[in-house]
C-alpha cells in the first residue's frame, strides 16, 4: 500500500450511498502511513455517471468504495486508474478503516444494470447481480 493515497467513498448521511451513478457526495480520505489523516466531504455538483469518474480523477483519488455500481461507470473509473470496492455498505468512516485494515466486507462482482429512468434505493427497481 501506498505511503500517501486519496480513498473516496459515495456518500449520504454518514453512510456509503448505493447508487454510484446517482451521488450527490464523496467523502475523501486521505490516508497517510495507513492512517486516515483528514477527510472532506466533496459535492458532485449535479454530475452523474461517466463524470464522475473525471472528478474523481482530478481530486486523485486512487480507491474508490461503493455499493451498486454499473458497468458502464466501472468501466470509466478502470480506464482512469481507479480500483473499485463495491457492494459495501454501512457508515464510511468504518468502511475506511476496515479497508485500511484489510478486513472490508465487499463484493467484486457487485454490478447493478437497468438505470433507465425512476428513483432507485438500494438497488431497488432494477436487478442487481452479486448481491
Amino acid at each position: 500500500m501506498e505511503s500517501r493515497m486519496k480513498i473516496a467513498v459515495t456518500y449520504e448521511d454518514g453512510n456509503v450511498f448505493q447508487h454510484f451513478g446517482r451521488t450527490e457526495y464523496f467523502k475523501v480520505y486521505e490516508v497517510e502511513n495507513g492512517t486516515i489523516a483528514k477527510s472532506v466531504v466533496v459535492d458532485t455538483n449535479g454530475k452523474g455517471h461517466g463524470a464522475l469518474a473525471e472528478v474523481l480523477k482530478e481530486l486523485q483519488v486512487k480507491i474508490l468504495i461503493c455499493g451498486g455500481i454499473g458497468a458502464g461507470a466501472r468501466q470509466g473509473l478502470n480506464e482512469v486508474g481507479i480500483e473499485i470496492f463495491g457492494g459495501v455498505s454501512g457508515n464510511t468512516d468504518q468502511a475506511v478503516e476496515e479497508f485500511l485494515k484489510g478486513t472490508l466486507s465487499f463484493n467484486p462482482d457487485s454490478q447493478c444494470e437497468g438505470h433507465e429512468g425512476g428513483a432507485h434505493g438500494t438497488c431497488g427497481g432494477h436487478s442487481c447481480k452479486g448481491h
